[in-house]
């Protein structure tokens, strides 16, 4: 068996190369080059050396691959144009869908490779009619809620080594080799947002400056200004700079009207929400009602919910208890215990 280890010249997918090979895998390292911008530490010249210096050290062939103008279109035109529109996308979905596991794939099967390899906590496991995605054995570090874009062929030629060890666990392999980047610190933000300034993005990659508009309460009087409504996020408190006696958080906002209301937290909770564009793993597809755990954003906690197929590709899942900040844009995705059932893109709040 081949495979194509997806190496970003982190910790991960280096030590992910070396089970691979410990598995007996014929194994070739690549580096996706997506963004071509400033140093980032994602896909910059600094990793592409890293991942580089560890193929060599394993002995295997090394690649670099151009994949920069796929993720221009594929993934930052998608990020600009969903803020510009008031949604709120997470581009490490987007990356995962179109590039991880669809350009790389398909460049990974031109080689003649089986499968493909990558760093993330994640299991795969197999039934008889359907390949399952699992949570990672180390909960902390489990990237599931990212992944759950990943089709029944996806999965059949994708390996996730490091969803049975410890991020510890990792590292300590990683030290044990003597790899470079053994105790290399984990990436946390956007690759091509290294300094977590959305605004200032948008507005060197649009080349459009988003003008002033007016903050509302929810009485719908100005009570401020703020710098452009593509700038916030619904439950953001933090940089409003509003002195308004008591704290106060984005409710809402009205892209036609550039104003974006604010309020108490109580105002942030809701009950529902509804989502297309949904990838079923563990089903063919939803027919009736089900009971699941449900995730809408990232380091959200798991929470009972009931999903209902709506039709026209859409379904709505209410929880048993409303919850915070539901965000149109962000993915929610659907669990029974270990396993991922789907997921969708949230479109309305309900």
């Amino acid at each position: 068996m081949k495979a194509l280890i997806g190496m970003s010249g982190g910790v991960d997918s280096s030590v992910a190369a070396y089970l691979m090979l410990q598995q007996g895998y014929t194994c070739e390292g690549a580096t996706m080059q997506l963004y071509t911008g400033q140093d980032t530490g994602c896909c910059d010249t600094s990793a592409v050396a890293d991942a580089g210096a560890v193929a060599a050290r394993l002995g295997i062939p090394f690649h670099v691959l151009d994949l920069s103008r796929e993720f221009r279109s594929r993934v930052m035109d998608h990020f600009a144009s969903s803020y510009e529109s008031g949604l709120t996308p997470n581009p490490c979905v987007e990356c995962n869908r179109h590039m991880k596991f669809g350009k790389f794939l398909q460049s990974a099967l031109a080689l003649g490779c089986d499968c493909i390899v990558t760093g993330h906590y994640a299991r795969i496991r197999q039934t008889a009619d359907r390949y399952l995605l699992c949570k990672a054995v180390d909960e902390a570090k489990d990237q599931t809620y990212f992944l759950y874009s990943l089709t029944q062929h996806q999965l059949r030629h994708t390996r996730f080594p490091l969803g049975e060890l410890t991020k510890a666990e990792a590292r300590a392999i990683a030290e044990q080799q003597g790899f470079l980047n053994a105790k290399k610190r984990d990436s946390q933000d956007i690759c091509f947002i290294p300094d977590g300034d959305y605004l200032a993005f948008l507005q060197r990659y649009t080349g459009k400056v988003y003008p002033t508009g007016n903050y509302l309460d929810q009485s719908g009087n100005i009570v401020g200004t703020h710098k452009g409504a593509v700038a916030y996020t619904l439950g953001q408190r933090k940089g409003l700079n509003l002195a308004m006696g008591a704290p106060v958080y984005v409710c809402a906002k009205d892209m036609a009207q550039n104003t974006v209301t604010v309020g108490p937290n109580e105002a942030l909770y809701h009950s529902g929400l509804l989502a297309n564009d949904w990838n079923w793993i563990a089903i063919p597809e939803l027919t009736a009602p089900l009971r699941v755990t449900a995730k809408a954003r990232s380091r959200m906690a798991e929470q009972p919910a009931t999903v209902y197929p709506e039709g026209n590709g859409f379904a709505r899942v209410v929880f048993d208890q409303p919850q915070r900040a539901l965000t149109p844009g962000q993915a929610v995705v659907l669990y029974s215990d270990d396993t991922v059932i789907g997921g969708g893109t949230i479109t309305e709040i309900l």
